[in-house]
């Protein structure tokens, strides 16, 4: 997987396309991520103790990591991820100006 946790990315398709966040989970296995504030789902939850409070509450919910793209943090754009190697160590670099992503 390409995208890691705390990558700023944005959504290329659904209803928060064009909207960015950051990756707060990354779940390799099922090739998903959650994203801040993208994919809000609301969530009935029952009281669990005495004195606890029930209620619906706002939770992100995931998405499949090939509907979202990191953004440069020199260019500012969307943009792929290519690998290079520096050092003899595999580093992310922007497609479209060549930056480290770090």
């Amino acid at each position: 997987m390409r995208i890691k946790k705390g990558d700023t990315v944005q959504i290329l398709s659904g209803n928060d396309k064009g909207k960015t966040g950051e990756v707060l989970e990354v779940i390799p296995k099922e090739d998903k991520i959650i994203v801040k504030g993208i994919n809000i789902r609301k969530k009935h939850v029952k009281p669990r103790k005495q004195g606890e409070e029930g209620g619906i509450i706002s939770i992100e919910s995931s998405i499949p990591s090939g509907k979202a793209n990191v953004v440069c943090s020199k260019c500012g754009k969307a943009t792929r991820i290519t690998y290079s190697e520096e050092k003899g160590k595999k580093v992310r670099t922007c497609k479209k100006c060549g930056a480290k992503i770090n």
